[in-house]
C-alpha cells in the first residue's frame, strides 16, 4: 500500500486501516444478517402477529414497492394511528410552510418538520412509483400536471407526488384500498 504521491503507508497508519476494514466487515456482516431476517419476515406466508408485518407484507405487494421502503414506512409512520391525512403528510414532513407577512403570501417549501428517515424515502419513492407504476392515477395526475417540463418544476411536483403518495399508501395499509390503478401482486 502507497499513499497517493506513491510513498509507503507509515506503520501505525496501516495497522490503523487494517482495524478499521475488520470493522467494516463485521458491520456489513451485521447488516446482512439483518435484511435477510428481513425478508424472511416480509415473504414468509404465515401469519406473524404482528402488525408491522403484516402492514409490510401488504406493502410489498404493490409493483414498485420493496423491502426497504416498506420497512422504513412502516417502522417510521404507520406504526403510529393517524386520524387523517394531514396529520401523515404533517408526520412526515412534506406539507407546505407558508410565508404569511402583511400583504405578501406564498409557501416556501415543505415544512421539514417530521421524521426525516421516512421524509428521505417518501421523495425518493415517487421515481420508481412513476416508473413501475404509471398507469395508476397518481402517476397520470402527475404526467397531466408536468407536462414536458424539466429541472426545478418536475423536482416540485415530486414533492407533491411524494406527499399524495404517502397519504395512499397510508390509507392502503389502513383499509386495505389500493391506490387507483395501481397494480397488486397476489
Amino acid at each position: 500500500m502507497r499513499t497517493g504521491d506513491g510513498r509507503p503507508i507509515p506503520a501505525r497508519l496501516k495497522i490503523e486501516i487494517e482495524r478499521e476494514w475488520k470493522r467494516l466487515k463485521v458491520v456489513a456482516e451485521q447488516v446482512r444478517e439483518v435484511e435477510a431476517e428481513r425478508d424472511r419476515l416480509v415473504k414468509g406466508s404465515e401469519p406473524s402477529g404482528d402488525a408491522c408485518t403484516e402492514k409490510m407484507r401488504q406493502l410489498v405487494k404493490l409493483h414498485g414497492i420493496g423491502a426497504e421502503f416498506a420497512t422504513v414506512l412502516t417502522r417510521e409512520v404507520f406504526y403510529r394511528p393517524f386520524q387523517n391525512r394531514r396529520q401523515v403528510a404533517s408526520y412526515v414532513g412534506l406539507t407546505p410552510a407558508p410565508y404569511d407577512s402583511g400583504d405578501t403570501k406564498h409557501d416556501q417549501g415543505i415544512n421539514k418538520a417530521g421524521n426525516t428517515r421516512a421524509r428521505v424515502i417518501a421523495v425518493q419513492m415517487p421515481w420508481l412509483w412513476l416508473r413501475y407504476q404509471s398507469k395508476s392515477e397518481l402517476s397520470l395526475w402527475y404526467y397531466r400536471r408536468v407536462g414536458d417540463l424539466k429541472g426545478r418544476a418536475r423536482r416540485i411536483m415530486i414533492i407533491a407526488l411524494a406527499r399524495k403518495l404517502v397519504i395512499a399508501l397510508w390509507r392502503y395499509v389502513e383499509t386495505g384500498k389500493a391506490p387507483t390503478g395501481a397494480i397488486v401482486t397476489t
